[in-house]
């Protein structure tokens, strides 16, 4: 059974950067659609960034809040999928999960504070 591993989440200062990974364990045959969700407490999860290769170039989509911000990539040869944070904010603090197809990762968290 594929499972998605997510890594790179930690405790940031605000304005600073960090870049998750989340790479499947196993083979995901062509998988289109990869993206990354967040939530917190008493809150629905989100969807932040989504990257769909059913087209070229690649389809992308982003929430308002993180566009200019934060940049999706894949790595097909490697069944892995990346989320670029700059210029991070108190705000973005919560757990960040990974999706490939209908596959969800268990959750890295990220904390941005001083």
């Amino acid at each position: 059974q594929v499972q998605l591993v997510e890594s790179g989440g930690g405790l940031v200062q605000p304005g600073g950067s960090l870049r998750l990974s989340c790479a499947a364990s196993g083979s995901i045959f062509r998988v289109n659609r990869m993206g990354w969700y967040r939530q917190t407490p008493g809150k629905e999860r989100e969807l932040v960034a989504v990257i769909n290769r059913n087209g070229i170039p690649n389809w992308l989509e982003y929430a308002e809040s993180v566009k200019g911000r934060f940049t999706i990539s894949r790595d097909d040869s490697e069944n892995t999928v990346y989320l670029q944070m700059t210029s991070l904010k108190p705000e973005d603090t919560a757990v960040y999960y990974c999706t490939m197809g209908n596959i969800w990762g268990e959750g890295t968290l990220v904390t941005v504070s001083s």
